[in-house]
């Protein structure tokens, strides 16, 4: 691969799942803060209202480090990946322009309101606030999501004579069916955040003794969403988008199932090492039938391996396709369990008092953001070597002047400039943590240290 095109790859691949880190939470919280806002209204309950007051604090916080996180994305489209941006700027071009006028407009907006209205607006006004900011954030997720699945599965376009896609029609651009399995798939994720994050820190506070009404309304309400968003995420969305996957980028799937050889009753590889060299997977541990079963609804149904097509088509890293998708898949059903394990003990109130189940919500924090990103290296990994599936090359993408040494520069500069972010993030969140829900509590507590 040229080292330009490899540095520019990494460049994009960095700052963006940099800066997903903070939307996949936001999007998940506005739900549930709409959730508890509900709650409070209707049994008027200061707790409820105390608790969607805190998640607000750790929305807006995630809020700014994803807009300072976000903007320089937009601007990589013309400094690293011009020939693209010349190619489909006059299709993606739609669905962008929407998101920042639209979508973020109105969530920037009504969030001011949520967030700074609550003493002049009435209970009503501020809920509607809490909604309206609900509705632009996954607004936004949408345009952006529409964004990628035309890259995925490129509609409602035409080839202009100078050689890029123009939009032919905008209404099948935004209601891509693509786009539609994407979106409940991606939102879902973002949900399993939200509701990972809400437990986990209700755990931490009732493993402390600290703030334990909040807390407790922390992991009824992350437990329950958690448990359903995870069913969801399994399906109907993750079918969904794997019979998207499977109809319209045969050779994706057969790279992330690691099926080489074309077959009959195709087995599913729950572990094995894949050996691209050999065409085959090592150490297999398989469920013989159950790939044909799941992607046709057969078990002697015929699926198309990689040998089935040319090899300047198959995916160019096939190892690390195959070990995001199963990260993803696995992490996954560990969610569906933990959070099932979770929804039995709440019943009477027993998780409540289970420690050792509070220390796995707890130390779960950070696997929805494992799984995410590995959901979307999935993503982008399986559509190569195309940047828009079946029209352009990712090699034909990229900027041909920069060069890999100017690449690495500003790489290098968005590294050290997002240690600095990370940083200032830990320090805000931990402060919030420290504070809590109810009032503060001093930072000897926060470590487990309580003075007697």
């Amino acid at each position: 691969m040229d080292s330009a095109l490899l540095i520019h790859r990494i460049h994009f691949a960095f700052t963006i799942t940099f800066h997903y880190l903070f939307p996949q939470l936001t999007m998940g919280l506005a739900l549930l803060i709409v959730v508890l806002k509900t709650i409070a209204l209707r049994r008027k309950d200061p707790a409820y209202s105390e608790a969607a007051r805190f998640w607000a604090k750790i929305f807006g916080i995630n809020f700014v480090l994803g807009v300072v996180t976000g903007i320089p994305m937009e601007f990589q489209f013309g400094t690293n990946w011009s020939h693209f941006s010349r190619f489909a700027g006059g299709v993606i071009g739609q669905t962008l322009g929407m998101e920042g006028m639209f979508a973020f407009f109105l969530e920037s907006a009504f969030l001011g309101l949520f967030l700074y209205g609550e003493k002049k607006l009435s209970p009503v006004a501020h809920w509607w606030s809490a909604v309206a900011v609900f509705i632009g954030s996954w607004l936004s997720g949408y345009f952006i999501v529409a964004t990628d699945a035309f890259m995925q599965y490129p509609v409602g376009y035409f080839v202009a004579a100078d050689g890029s896609v123009q939009l032919s029609s905008f209404w099948a651009l935004v209601l891509n069916p693509w786009a539609a399995w994407q979106y409940s798939h991606t939102m879902m994720g973002a949900a399993i955040t939200g509701a990972f994050v809400m437990a986990s820190v209700g755990a931490f506070y009732l493993l402390g003794n600290k703030f334990t009404e909040h807390a407790r309304i922390f992991v009824k309400v992350g437990v329950v969403a958690g448990c359903v968003f995870s069913i969801l995420q399994a399906f109907p969305t993750g079918d969904g988008q794997g019979r998207m996957v499977a109809t319209y980028q045969p050779a994706t799937l057969a790279a992330m199932e690691g099926l080489f050889q074309s077959q009959r009753s195709a087995p599913i590889v729950l572990m094995g090492q894949p050996n691209d060299q050999q065409g085959k997977i090592d150490n297999p541990v398989e469920v013989p039938g159950m790939l044909s079963m799941l992607t046709y609804k057969r078990w002697n149904a015929h699926v198309r391996g990689l040998d089935d097509f040319p090899k300047q088509d198959w995916p160019d890293n096939i190892p690390l396709l195959y070990y995001s998708y199963h990260i993803m898949v696995g992490l996954g059903t560990a969610f569906i369990a933990i959070m099932a394990v979770s929804a039995f003990l709440l019943y009477g109130d027993r998780l409540y008092k289970t420690r050792w189940m509070l220390w796995i919500l707890l130390l779960s924090l950070p696997f929805p953001y494992i799984a995410n990103t590995a959901g979307w290296m999935t993503a982008e990994l399986g559509r190569q070597p195309w940047l828009v599936y079946g029209l352009m090359r990712t090699a034909d993408g990229y900027s041909k002047t920069v060069s890999a040494g100017n690449g690495m520069f500003t790489l290098l500069g968005f590294m050290g400039l997002y240690t600095v972010l990370g940083i200032l993030f830990l320090f805000l969140m931990r402060r919030e943590l420290e504070t809590g829900p109810g009032g503060e509590i001093k930072p000897a507590i926060l470590h487990g240290k309580e003075a007697k």
